[in-house]
């Protein structure tokens, strides 16, 4: 495929004084020294048009429509085919074929795409089989299935051929910064201005100080979230920077870059022990797709729908529990089943928590400050096994559905608690990059009461740059046999 080419491509790189990187180069080989302050953006801001545009947002359409189209000849396995069609559609995304993509193959995409056709096709013909007894109905149901599973090729096909044409067109292209100026990062660089295939337009490096011999650097870590806002960037490829890993990640958390895509090229790459799922490359450097280091965009959704799924069947399934529990209060201390009290959610933001009363406090200031009423003697047989088994918390469903809450999140701590663990524990705000959860990945592992809080935040902020939907099952699960369990309050 042509290719423009380097004189062309250098004019695109964020550089001082709008010299190309060409400039600074020493009769000897190499580069000039540079500054590490941030050098002004001088590249054309006409690429950020495509900020939003993602790579699935065309594969998906058409294998939707693939996979539906034997509707169009009968309409007699409706039922199979549109269940077959969503299974389908999930497979592909939970094997990585709706992940962004530096070097779009169709080949490389071929065994994974086959496998998973297969496997849905499977579950739905069993199930066609297991419900109708006639092998006339079944053999053409599994015609449609073959007939859909070739359009799904040949749509990957058409789609992936868009994408490059756009790609090598600078229709879709996203502005990227190389985090780190050694010899990988320079190579990778010279790849990104010399072949627009990979949808990336390279405005600059940013490392802690420029490296002997090494390229002009937009500025140092320190100085990345400002070099990400004037260059309109919204990709950042990690390529072995000259900083500790610890520093690395306190930058990637700021809010700036935990917003951008984030690549990297692994330290041990020819061993190909990295590559989780179909491997990913720019020229013959290996990349990997790092996980956002926050909850937000698509996987956000996908979070809150399976919140109000919950929820609702919660509220629904655990109604007749919750009228005991009230009646139970009710018995015990009479009226005010309900306690409501302020906690911090997402952003930090306060709401009004709702639990079932488990004791009275003696006055609003109790409420807000003390740490922990386990052993109270005010606490009664009834509030005493609430707590224990967490039943206290179900109300929290409602705050769920509102909004307030996730069923899986950080745990929800008061403004004078919060306040005084922010002050002592840096990572403790972070918990706030999302909404407080019923329950926790802390919580499951035994941090609960009397435990050191740099544990909590440390266990919540790796669920928050871990997360999955199969890692809010497990929680669950484990929540469940807490509760059987007795290991509440």
């Amino acid at each position: 495929m042509a290719t423009q080419s380097q004189a062309e491509s250098d004019s695109d790189v964020v550089v001082p004084a709008q010299r190309s990187p060409g400039d600074d180069a020493v009769p000897g080989g190499g580069w000039a020294t540079a500054p590490t302050t941030v050098l002004p953006y001088v590249g054309s801001p006409a690429s950020t048009r495509t900020r939003r545009l993602r790579a699935w947002m065309v594969t998906a359409p058409f294998d939707l429509a693939a996979l539906v189209a034997p509707l169009l000849w009968t309409i007699q396995y409706w039922r199979g085919t549109l269940t077959m069609a969503g299974l389908t559609i999930v497979f592909f995304a939970f094997g990585g074929l709706y992940s962004a993509r530096r070097h779009v193959s169709f080949l490389d995409e071929l065994p994974i795409l086959i496998g998973r056709m297969l496997a849905s096709g499977a579950v739905v013909a069993i199930v066609a089989a297991l419900r109708h007894e006639s092998v006339y109905y079944v053999t053409g149901f599994v015609r449609g299935l073959a007939l859909a599973g070739c359009l799904v090729l040949a749509g990957r096909v058409v789609s992936r051929s868009l994408i490059l044409l756009a790609r090598h067109r600078r229709w879709v292209e996203h502005n990227t910064i190389i985090v780190g100026a050694g010899p990988i990062a320079v190579e990778m660089a010279r790849l990104l201005r010399r072949d627009h295939r990979y949808g990336l337009r390279f405005v600059g490096h940013v490392d802690n100080a420029p490296r002997p011999g090494g390229p002009p650097l937009l500025g140092d870590l320190e100085s990345l979230e400002q070099a990400i806002a004037l260059a309109e960037c919204d990709v950042l490829i990690l390529s072995h920077p000259e900083c500790p890993e610890s520093t690395l990640m306190e930058m990637l958390r700021r809010p700036a870059a935990s917003a951008c895509d984030l690549w990297a090229v692994p330290h041990l790459w020819g061993s190909r022990s990295h590559v989780g799922g179909m491997a990913d490359h720019i020229g013959a450097i290996p990349v990997i797709h790092v996980r956002h280091t926050t909850l937000s965009g698509p996987r956000w959704w996908v979070k809150r729908a399976s919140d109000i799924a919950v929820a609702l069947v919660g509220l629904v399934v655990l109604s007749p529990v919750m009228l005991l529990c009230a009646v139970a209060v009710f018995v015990e201390g009479g009226r005010g089943v309900l306690f409501r009290q302020e906690r911090l959610g997402h952003r930090g933001l306060p709401f009004q928590v709702i639990k079932f009363r488990s004791m009275r406090p003696a006055s609003d200031t109790e409420s807000r400050t003390a740490w922990t009423i386990a052993g109270d003697h005010r606490i009664g047989p009834v509030g005493r096994f609430l707590r224990r088994t967490s039943l206290d918390e179900l109300p929290q469903l409602w705050n769920i559905l509102r909004g307030d809450m996730t069923v899986v999140g950080p745990r929800p701590e008061r403004p004078y608690f919060a306040e005084k663990f922010s002050a002592e524990h840096p990572d403790y705000a972070r918990r706030h990059r999302v909404p407080a959860g019923l329950t926790g990945l802390a919580q499951v592992s035994g941090l609960r009461g009397d435990v050191p809080i740099s544990d909590r935040a440390r266990y919540d902020n790796y669920y928050i740059e871990n997360w999955s939907l199969w890692l809010d099952a497990k929680v669950m699960v484990r929540t469940i046999g807490e509760v059987f369990r007795g290991g509440g309050r």
